[in-house]
This record gives structure tokens, sequence and C-alpha cells, in this order.
């Protein structure tokens, strides 16, 4: 693949990832703003402190959602493009289209489900303030583990092909990728501060939420990315002009 070609791929990966950051931002503003809001009014309900906004809640809700969900989606848009360059041909027969889709949700799985599942996202009033610093440590901790064996698993998995057959070399380097999860789920420290009385419907909720907003993200991104990659690398043939040609008469 040539430069051009990747350039022109990067330019496409950050407008399809602007795209889905515009469904992500809708799904977020519907379904995850108003358990924020419940999360901030148990926090205001049980708090004995009032501090001053410097944002208001309206402007964070809106603007400042905006923003930031759209500059993410910009910026994961252009590292999945570069990661599709490197990938297209070299996880098996996949066309642009499929290989868009697949690495979408291999990211979506190592980037975020795995983390999730040993640190979930939690709403406003939820955590110690003074952990903060420790739970971002050991979330991200857990994101670089789960993409590095990730990469790690599909090499595996390349590397058995020849001897065991792409399913069963695909069996198991999946289950390489588990056991090792599964030994860093059981040795990482556990993260519970949730406080007493929050209601476990809205945590769930919210986490919900969460899995939907970054699903949608992903998942946007590998339709309109592969749709744009497909049209790229395989552009359809000019179509013949209406009616033909009208063969000369002898």
């Amino acid at each position: 693949m040539n430069s051009a070609t990747v350039r022109n791929l990067l330019v496409r990966g950050m407008l399809a990832g602007l795209a889905a950051g515009v469904l992500a931002l809708i799904a977020a503003y519907l379904l995850g703003e108003p358990s924020v809001d419940k999360a901030i009014g148990f926090e205001d309900a049980h708090s004995h402190e009032h501090e001053m906004e410097v944002v208001s809640r309206s402007l964070q809700s809106t603007a400042g959602l905006a923003t930031g969900v759209l500059i993410y989606g910009v910026a994961f848009g252009g590292i999945a493009a570069l990661a599709y360059c490197f990938a297209l041909g070299r996880v098996g027969r996949f066309g642009p289209r499929a290989t868009a889709l697949l690495l979408s949700g291999c990211a979506l799985l190592a980037v975020y489900v795995v983390p999730f599942l040993k640190y979930p996202a939690n709403p406003p009033s939820v955590g110690d303030p003074d952990t903060i610093g420790r739970r971002t440590t050991l979330y991200f901790l857990m994101m670089l583990l789960s993409v590095l064996l990730a990469v790690a698993a599909t090499i595996l998995g390349r590397r058995l092909a020849p001897s065991l057959g792409t399913w069963w070399a695909t069996v198991a380097a999946v289950a390489a990728f588990a056991v090792v999860i599964g030994l860093a789920y059981a040795f990482l420290p556990v993260v519970d501060e949730v406080p007493k009385g929050f209601p476990a419907g809205l945590l769930w909720r919210f986490r919900l939420s969460a899995v939907a907003i970054q699903a949608v993200l992903w998942g946007g991104f590998g339709l309109l990315f592969g749709e744009l990659a497909e049209r790229r690398l395989n552009p359809r043939p000019a179509a013949a002009p209406a009616g033909g040609t009208v063969p000369a008469s002898n």
C-alpha cells in the first residue's frame, strides 16, 4: 500500500470517525445524560458541601459533550485507519468492508469491553475523589494489557494456522487470550466504591448506556469506514453509455 493510499484512507478514517462521533453523541445525549443527571441529583442530596459550579450543567451536557465526543471520534478514526492499513490482507482473506468491521469489533472488545468488565464506568457521585489517580492507572493498565494480548493472540493464530487450520488456530488464540485476561482479572486489585444507598438500577442503566454508546461509535465507524475504504480500494468500473452504439450499416 503506497503512501498516497495510506493518506487517503487516513482522511477517510477521520471523516468516518467524525460521522460515528455524531451517532455516538446522539446516543450519549439520549441514553447517558438522563442517568448522569439523576446521579448528580443523588450526589447533591447527600452532600453537605456545595461547591460553586464553574461550568453549568446545561453547557456540559451540550457543547461540552459534543466537543469531547467529536474530537474523540476524529482521533480514534485516524488511529483505526492506520491500524486498518496494516491489518488489511494480514488477518485473513477479507475484503475492505469485512476487514473494517472485523477491526472495529476487535477494537471494541480489546479497547473497551475487556477493561470495562474489570473496571466498569461509574456515574458522578460513585468513587472516592482521593483514589481517582489509582483507578485511572488501573483502568489504562487493563486496557493496555488487553490490546497487547489481542495483538499477541492474532500473531499466535497466524502461526498456528498452517498446522492446525484456520478454525482451530483461531479457537486456540481466543482461548489463550481468555486465559491470560482471566488471570489479569483475578490478580489486579478490585475497585468497589459505590456509596451506600446509591440506586442499583441507576448504576446499571448508566453502565449499560456506556456500553451502548461505545457500540454505536465503533459499529458506526466500521460500517462507514468500510464503505469508504471499499470505494477507494475497489472502485467500481465506469458504467457503459446508455443505449450503446449503433452499428454502422453496410
